[in-house]
């Protein structure tokens, strides 16, 4: 069976490094499917659940990323994440903690940058929140 080579990195640590037969993500103009030998591409990603089908065991790894970029080349796969948490990590009572107190903070925002701004992190923490409630689906 072939395989293709995934790294998932973020600023802060290695995420993820083996073997996959597919992994799946959000990219900038939707959900992305690669397989081994996929054509060379780089994109940006959204926020979002970052699916990779391990070789090894067949079992699925998730990891949260919250953006960044995407390089695919015939024989890898590479994600620069803003921000990532794997799967088993994410913590569905903190993302919820964590948009009550954005909510509030949009709702005392003085102009259009810190809209913008507090507009940003809901939208990040939705796609945690929305990948937290996929995970725990399984």
């Amino acid at each position: 069976m072939a395989t293709i080579q995934v790294d998932v990195v973020s600023a802060e640590e290695s995420i993820f490094s083996g073997q996959a037969t597919f992994v799946a993500l959000p990219g900038e103009n939707g959900e992305l499917g690669i397989m081994p030998r996929h054509t060379p591409l780089i994109t940006r990603i959204k926020p979002g659940a970052v699916r990779i089908q391990r070789a090894d065991n067949g079992e699925e790894e998730f990891v949260f990323v919250a953006g960044g970029l995407l390089e695919v080349q015939p024989n890898s796969v590479t994600v620069l994440a803003d921000t990532a948490i794997r799967g088993r990590d994410l913590d569905e009572a903190k993302a919820l903690e964590a948009k009550k107190l954005a909510e509030e903070a949009l709702r005392n925002a003085k102009d259009k940058v810190e809209v913008a701004t507090v507009e940003a992190e809901l939208a990040v923490l939705a796609a945690e929140l929305a990948a937290v409630r996929k995970l725990r689906r399984r």
